[in-house]
């Protein structure tokens, strides 16, 4: 069996998280603050994403989430920049 997600926070890193939660103005950042409170709260990751969120995700989703958590903090649950399709058609300047 595969050893259960933990995550210890600081007060302060619990306030940010629960700030990000409930005000942040993009909806993704305050879904995925959800899913850290929630795997702090004891709750397994294969839990938080069958149950937990507003919709279903896979738990590989909710892993991917936690680690970038991990290593770069709030920053790491921000979507980068780059990503998606790039222009078919760009103007010359």
């Amino acid at each position: 069996m595969a050893k259960r997600l933990t995550l210890t926070l600081t007060s302060e890193q619990r306030r940010e998280l629960e700030h990000t939660r409930d005000h942040h103005k993009k909806a993704y950042m305050r879904e995925r603050a959800s899913a850290m409170l929630k795997i702090v709260n004891g709750q397994s990751a294969r839990q938080v994403a069958r149950q937990s969120l507003l919709k279903e995700r896979d738990p590989d989703t909710i892993y991917a989430w936690f680690h970038a958590y991990e290593a770069e903090g709030l920053k790491g649950l921000q979507i980068k920049g780059g990503r998606g399709r790039k222009p078919a058609f760009s103007p010359s300047p």
